[in-house]
Parts: C-alpha cells; sequence; structure tokens
C-alpha cells in the first residue's frame, strides 16, 4: 500500500462550512472513494487553512485520482467544493493537490 499525503488551502471565509460539508458527506462519493482505491483517507487542517490530506492506496496518487475522474459523482463532488479552495477560478480542487514527499515512517 502507498501513502500519500497531499496539501491544499481552504478560504479563510468558508473554513467553518468546509468542516460541516465533512461531516456529511455524500455516502455515493465514500462509496467511489472506497472503490477507487482510497483507503485511509483522512483530513487535517490548520486553523489557517492549511489542508493536509493523507490516504493509503495499491498505487499512486495520479491512479487513485485517474479513477476518482471515471465516476460521475466525482466531477458534482469537485464542482460543489470548488468555491472553498484558494484555486484558480474553474479549477477542480482535486487536480491541484500538492503531493508531499514522505522521508519517513514508523510502524
Amino acid at each position: 500500500m502507498r501513502r500519500v499525503g497531499f496539501m491544499l488551502k481552504v478560504r479563510a471565509d468558508k473554513m467553518d462550512e468546509y468542516k460541516r460539508q465533512h461531516q456529511a458527506v455524500w455516502p455515493e462519493m465514500l462509496e467511489a472513494l472506497r472503490q477507487t482505491g482510497w483507503h485511509n483517507y483522512t483530513l487535517f487542517m490548520r486553523d489557517d487553512g492549511l489542508l493536509f490530506g493523507y490516504f493509503e492506496t495499491p498505487e499512486s496518487l495520479q491512479a487513485a485520482r485517474a479513477g476518482m475522474e471515471q465516476t460521475e459523482v466525482n466531477a458534482r463532488w469537485q464542482a460543489f467544493m470548488s468555491p472553498y479552495f484558494e484555486i484558480p477560478e474553474g479549477a477542480r480542487p482535486d487536480s491541484l493537490f500538492v503531493e508531499l514527499e514522505e522521508v519517513f515512517h514508523l510502524d
């Protein structure tokens, strides 16, 4: 299993709403993530909106994203979540993940 870490930036004025949306992620989105190899998926957010995401997947971030791109629910979710992020207008948040290099791991 490959461990993946990534970063994005949530807009300061949308942080509370972003957190609320993630208390009720659409069931079909959760199922699509599971089916496309996103395991142990966790999001952490600093008080300035810097978001750190972590998940485990059989192959890579690129393969996991490619699987999600094939699902209709992901297109809807990305459009729904775009206004929450500091990204160019019209961009999909999942296309702008800044992947982090793993430098240490302790089991």
